[in-house]
């Protein structure tokens, strides 16, 4: 997964502007991150990297960083 897409796809989910998330943000601190993001994120997961991350494992997530990570492990573990 590349990261700079992955901040595009988030900064686009969340109607920021471009270039707006760097990585290091924490999730408490993204206004537009609520429980419809979350909604919207597990379906940007499934669609653009084929993953299906359950809502345990986002709440887990502390910052955009440990998103990208948990869409990592994700496409990394065995199908």
């Amino acid at each position: 997964m590349n990261k700079t897409e992955f901040y595009q796809n988030l900064d686009e989910l969340l109607e920021l502007g471009p270039g707006t998330i760097k990585g290091s943000e924490l999730l408490a601190d993204l206004e537009a991150w609520d429980s419809m993001a979350v909604l919207s994120f597990i379906a940007m997961a499934d669609e653009k990297y084929g993953v299906n991350i359950r809502a345990n494992r986002i709440a887990e997530c502390k910052s955009v960083d440990d998103l990208a990570a948990a869409v990592c492990e994700f496409q990394a573990a065995p199908k």
